[in-house]
Parts: C-alpha cells; structure tokens; sequence
C-alpha cells in the first residue's frame, strides 16, 4: 500500500472513531422520576405511581415498569445486548419510587427508551 492509501485510510478510521465517540456522548443522560407501571402512565395520566405495591403488582403481572420524568416524558428502559432482555429485575427495587437514571437515551417516533447504567433512588435531602 502506498503512503497516500494509507494517509487516506488512517483519516477515515479517526474521522469514523470521533463521530462514534462523538454520538455515544450526545445520547447520554440523567432522568429524575418516578417508577411505574406503563399501563397506568398512559391510561390513568398520572404524574406519580398510586403506590409501591401498585407498581410491584402490575410489574409481576408482566407490565414492563417505566420511567416517568419530572417534565412528563416517558422513558421505556430497554438492555443494551442482543438479544434483549426486560428490564422489569432492574428496576423492582425502586417500582413506586423517585429515582434518578443515567444511560443512553434513544427516540424514535416520539418515543424515548433509556439503557440503564445508573440508577439509585432520589435523595430526599434536597
């Protein structure tokens, strides 16, 4: 290989590793709010869980378990691996609770999904 085809190689595999590197930064975020069940988040409108036990029964009844944001977005918590997994284990210990999550956040057709790697129940101190 020439030095010209090689130059040329070498800039497009950093051109190519700083937009990836780039991307992963941009859909990174912390989300504060509460855990619910889906079903209750949609068809009762509500701005908090009725209670933990609500929460739990829905969760083992096989409702996939969300995150309800402080500004009302929802974020369907999803894994990072094929194949996937649900996420309901993850979050039963907070189901009802106020939490606070980091991941990476992706949307698609006004919905938003949050791979966990972070989460831990809000302070109360504040």
């Amino acid at each position: 290989m020439n030095f010209r085809k090689l130059t040329a190689t070498l800039f497009v595999t950093l051109v190519f590793t700083l937009m990836t590197a780039a991307a992963s930064k941009e859909n990174t975020v912390t989300v504060k709010g509460y855990v619910l069940d889906s079903a209750c988040a949609f068809t009762k409108n509500l701005d908090k869980p009725i209670s933990r036990q609500c929460a739990e029964t829905c969760a083992r009844a096989g409702s996939p378990l969300v995150i309800l944001s402080d500004d009302g977005t929802i974020y369907w918590p999803i894994a990072g691996t094929t194949p996937s997994a649900g996420q309901n284990k993850k979050l039963m210990p907070f189901a009802g609770q106020k939490v606070v999550a980091s991941g990476r956040s992706f949307e698609r057709g006004g919905s938003k999904a949050l791979v966990i790697e972070k989460i831990e129940a809000e302070s109360k101190t504040k």
